[in-house]
């Protein structure tokens, strides 16, 4: 029985995938634009760290792309999140919500600013955060002081809450963001893996005080490392630059620093990958669909497993499509990732919830049935651009 579903798996995956590769990667980045001609004109000019034209035009593309006033491009989504944490008021001691269904760079990001990690749980409709259970947990668990969230186990401030959207699917943004007012946590959204993904029609990292985008070589659009900060605040956007950039103050010539600032501004070298990456996503995006249509009508009539796909509310960039097994088939998860992979189709299970990782075991957590269960059912499935569902 395992090995008839497992084998049904495989044989229905190669329906779709590309037979002419030994392996299939989970997800490659794809150089078909200006990549060559932009970094030619990077070296040829030799701008190729933190200053330099393409660093500007970048962020202004991505701005005009995301809707969003205020774009700075930083090192990676880990550091753009950090700072976004500490842009609003996130420091020492503070507890921050996020998913324990996440990947380990939210709760770093906000262990690097001495924050502490509460983690809570998801829904399958989302994958992210249930607004639904974290209210309701709410109410019984923190208390309301001189405008400010406070943990009554722990005596902790709750000072931000990280709806991450994983895989690229938008966390249900509205009824979180009524959350954050009824109880004072502020909202950062940890859109790293969601670059063109849409929430009721808005991009997401729109309704965050600070949101941040990753541009790994793995995500949907990539610029090989790198980051962003997206925010419509005026304000934090001139203390992410500042801050970004070693909070350097601006001199012809000599080196004044007004606070403890990172080094954290993307070079200019790989600000023209993402020119050049930017110009292409939208066809990337629509690649994707058809890839997601593709596995979604041949796994129709496959027992026992499902393709994720997005909720009614959002548009998805559906960077890594996600297998869902039915509760009587927890069991095979592992027997289908290890058939897979030997024949040489890259699938993997989620991460590991964060409160089993071994230095967040003692966070502060929420009952996570929803997350845990998820865990044990999810698996990725190849979803690169160049596979686009044609075979």
């Amino acid at each position: 029985m395992n090995n008839s579903i497992a084998q049904s798996v495989v044989q229905t995956l190669e329906k779709v995938l590309s037979k002419e590769k030994d392996s299939i990667a989970l997800h490659e980045p794809v150089f078909n634009g200006n990549e060559w001609q932009y970094l030619k004109d990077c070296l040829d000019s030799g701008w190729v760290s933190t200053a330099g034209k393409y660093v500007d035009v970048f962020e202004s593309k991505l701005a005009e792309f995301t809707g969003a006033k205020y774009t700075i491009a930083v090192i990676n989504g880990t550091a753009a999140l950090q700072l976004c944490l500490k842009l609003v008021g996130v420091g020492a001691d503070d507890e921050v919500l996020m998913p324990a269904l996440t990947f380990v760079a939210t709760a770093n990001a906000v262990t690097y600013c001495g924050a502490i990690p509460h983690f809570v749980d998801s829904e399958e409709s989302t994958l992210g955060i249930c607004p639904e259970k974290l209210e309701d947990y709410l109410c019984e668990t923190v208390e309301i002081k001189h405008n400010e969230c406070f943990n009554k186990k722990t005596g902790r401030r709750i000072k931000a809450i990280v709806p991450m959207h994983t895989f690229g699917h938008p966390a249900d943004l509205d009824p979180l963001s009524q959350i954050c007012k009824r109880f004072f946590i502020t909202m950062v959204e940890d859109a790293t893996e969601s670059m063109g993904s849409y929430y009721k029609g808005v991009h997401t990292g729109n309704w965050g005080k600070a949101s941040a985008l990753s541009f790994n070589g793995n995500k949907v659009m990539t610029t090989g490392g790198g980051g962003a900060i997206l925010t419509n605040n005026e304000y934090i956007a001139k203390k992410a630059r500042h801050l970004s950039t070693t909070a350097r103050l601006s001199h012809k010539w000599e080196y004044d620093h007004d606070c403890v600032g990172y080094n954290y501004r993307l070079p200019n070298i790989n600000a023209s990958l993402g020119c050049a990456q930017l110009e292409q996503l939208p066809e990337f995006l629509n690649k994707k669909r058809t890839l997601v249509d593709r596995y979604r009508d041949v796994f129709e009539d496959v027992d026992g497993v499902s393709v994720f796909t997005e909720p009614d509310f959002a548009r998805s960039n559906y960077w890594l499509n996600v297998l869902l097994l039915n509760e009587e088939n927890i069991v095979l998860r592992d027997e289908i990732l290890e058939q897979t992979n030997r024949q040489g189709i890259m699938t993997r299970p989620v991460w590991k919830l964060m409160h089993r990782l071994s230095m967040y075991k003692n966070c502060p957590r929420m009952e996570l049935h929803v997350a845990e269960n998820l865990e044990k059912r999810l698996i990725n499935i190849p979803s690169s651009v160049v596979l686009n569902g044609h075979n």
